[in-house]
């Protein structure tokens, strides 16, 4: 139960620091929207989309894909979509 406990409490932080840096990614885009020529964003944006693309093939190998592009990454034998709970199950 305590290694349960643990791989949840992981799960739980991995899949947190996907929506804070996708939060970051998001509001990068609107900036550069009004400021396309800020070299120093670009970079910024670039390295959190890196930083969001290697979390994401993480929660993917570790828990499942979270995106489709993810799932090649997998080294289940099993469709882990459709064992994962749904949202309003409890899911991430």
């Amino acid at each position: 139960m305590i290694g349960e406990n643990n791989n949840s409490s992981e799960r739980s932080r991995l899949f947190h620091d996907i929506g804070v840096i996708d939060f970051v990614i998001v509001e990068m885009n609107e900036y550069l929207d009004t400021h396309p020529t800020d070299k120093e964003a670009i970079e910024y944006l670039s390295h959190y989309v890196h930083m969001k693309n290697q979390a994401m093939r993480e929660y993917a190998v570790k828990y499942g894909p979270l995106r489709i592009s993810d799932a090649h990454g997998c080294k289940q034998n099993e469709w882990k979509w459709a064992l994962q709970p749904w949202p309003w199950e409890g899911g991430c």
